[in-house]
């Protein structure tokens, strides 16, 4: 038996791609139901694959996921809005780091990208204050929770299990495998698997620790950073039709408060970063005032009073504070004497775009094993 551990998006794409050739996939989840943490909080946005150092699993897994996911939600009918992208320079200063972007965005493979001129953005986006763009026709927008629930779907109709309010609380290599030590509603109980997947989101460096990896010493312990996110009203989602993102700031944690339109045309501004040490998903409404001005840089139509307050996510986040960019960790841990063990930490964005690359590759990784 394979057991995965998370049933965000990740791990059910892993859990389609693998039922699909292998049987005995078993799902193991804590919450409720699927995709409840970092899967459903997030700007649902289908990226190009720009941001990331090239060759880095980043870069790779997103330019591939992107082909992907579009095939899949054309081809079974998943909410999906391929209204592009505009990276946009505020002034002159920042119209140097637009050409830098598009070439590491080309490195990358992400070949359709274009620089904008000023006419050409006044054109697209009239309502768009900038004096030049970086244009990705390629991005878009997706109906994430769609897209997890026809995964599961898949691997169930493939034979896979899932098992909702199961927590793993131990690991022990066992004669065949591992066992892995679950506590559900009726108690505690064992289960025997040949492979473990860990997909387990903001819990993966917990779950490693569990399988007896010293998380500080090999850099798997992770950061909480939370995003949140306001809604636009008053009409105004009308006065823009693609997504608009400032040039990214240097050691925020993230791509800058941006505008997002999701699959039915809401608006949003979001996310912010800012590194938290528990998880909670309230939103700070006294940054009301932060995203506002953040926006009204680019948005000239904005108002303060057309903000409320909509939700926030976390990012399972590898850097801390101020640090160097950090990959995926997508790793067989054979080296660490887990033949079979094989993490996956610090899967944020562009994880959901990344998710059915993650799963090929991960099926890769078991092609060696089993």
């Amino acid at each position: 038996m394979i057991a995965i551990v998370g049933a965000g998006v990740v791990g059910l794409a892993i859990a389609a791609e693998l039922s699909s050739n292998v049987r005995g996939v078993y799902i193991i989840e804590k919450n409720d139901s699927f995709g409840l943490e970092t899967s459903s909080h997030n700007s649902e946005v289908l990226h190009a694959g720009i941001y990331y150092p090239e060759n880095s699993l980043k870069a790779k897994t997103c330019v591939e996921g992107n082909g992907l996911l579009r095939e899949i939600c054309q081809r079974h009918g998943i909410g999906f809005r391929q209204n592009g992208k505009l990276i946009v320079a505020v002034n002159n200063n920042e119209v140097d780091q637009l050409e830098l972007l598009l070439e590491q965005g080309k490195r990358n493979g992400a070949r359709d990208l274009v620089m904008i001129s000023k006419k050409k953005l006044d054109d697209m986006e009239p309502n768009v204050n900038a004096v030049a763009a970086l244009y990705s026709p390629s991005s878009g927008s997706i109906d994430s929770h769609t897209l997890m629930r026809y995964l599961l779907n898949s691997a169930i109709e493939n034979g896979a299990e899932i098992a909702y309010r199961s927590r793993v609380i131990g690991i022990e290599k066992s004669n065949h495998g591992y066992s892995l030590i679950i506590e559900d509603d009726s108690g505690v109980s064992t289960v025997e698997a040949e492979a473990v997947i860990n997909s387990a989101g903001l819990h993966s460096d917990r779950v490693a620790k569990l399988a007896g990896i010293d998380i500080d010493g090999v850099g798997y312990r992770l950061h909480y950073c939370k995003g949140e996110y306001f809604s636009v009203g008053n009409g105004k989602n009308k006065l823009v039709t693609r997504l608009i993102y400032p040039v990214p700031e240097h050691d925020i944690g993230g791509l800058g408060t941006h505008v997002t339109l999701d699959v039915e045309g809401r608006m949003k501004l979001g996310p912010n970063a800012r590194y938290v040490d528990t998880i909670d998903y309230k939103v700070d409404e006294t940054q009301q005032e932060t995203f506002y001005r953040s926006a009204k840089k680019f948005l000239p139509f904005i108002n303060f009073e057309d903000l409320e307050p909509e939700m926030a996510g976390i990012r399972p986040k590898l850097q801390g504070p101020g640090e160097d960019f950090r990959d995926f960790v997508i790793r067989h841990e054979e080296g660490k004497n887990l033949p079979g063990f094989i993490n996956l930490i610090g899967i944020e964005s562009p994880g959901l775009t990344s998710a059915p690359s993650i799963a090929k590759y991960v099926a890769r990784m078991l092609n060696g094993i089993l």
